[in-house]
């Protein structure tokens, strides 16, 4: 096989030292791969809301310098109108959800829109339905339920940029 690199293949060259500089400010700041779990967004969010990573998958993901915990989560609602949460949602992930507020940052593609701030108690009518479908079906761990974009700039407070226009067509 003869390898013809795409025309835009000398472009890439051109800009990728100021995409390894983005991943050594990502470094830095504990994110080892900006290419990885929205890590790029991540280091975005983090550097916005002064907040520090907290290393480890099984935690809260940031901290800010009164050593208040967040949780984090993204969406591009190009892509979805819902954010991800845990991929087997239970009772001890509920828990730990409870103690702490969440960031919801809303992006279209990659670029910021907004940022929402929810309390736990903003998140209790999730946290409850999760819970009973949890024992309802027998114990079962569910998988990643999803918190819709329209009920975070609802029940939220904004922080950050302005409320985009959602559109309602389904991806």
């Amino acid at each position: 096989m003869t390898l013809t690199p795409h025309d835009d293949y000398a472009r890439l060259l051109e800009i990728w030292p100021s995409v390894q500089e983005y991943q050594a400010l990502a470094t830095k700041h504990g994110i080892d791969d900006i290419f990885q779990d929205n890590g790029g967004k991540l280091l975005q969010v983090l550097l916005l809301m002064g907040l520090k990573i907290l290393p480890g998958r099984e935690g809260n993901d940031a901290v800010d310098a009164s050593g208040r915990e967040y949780e984090l989560k993204s969406v591009n609602i190009e892509l979805t109108k819902g954010f991800s949460t845990h991929h087997h949602m239970n009772p001890t992930i509920i828990a730990k959800y409870r103690q702490v507020p969440w960031a919801f940052a809303i992006y279209r593609h990659i670029a910021l829109q907004a940022v929402y701030l929810l309390e736990p108690s903003d998140l209790e009518f999730y946290f409850t339905k999760w819970e009973e479908k949890w024992h309802a079906d027998g114990e079962k761990d569910i998988n990643n339920p999803k918190i819709p974009v329209v009920y975070v700039m609802k029940h939220g407070r904004l922080i950050h940029g302005t409320s985009p226009e959602i559109s309602m067509r389904r991806k």
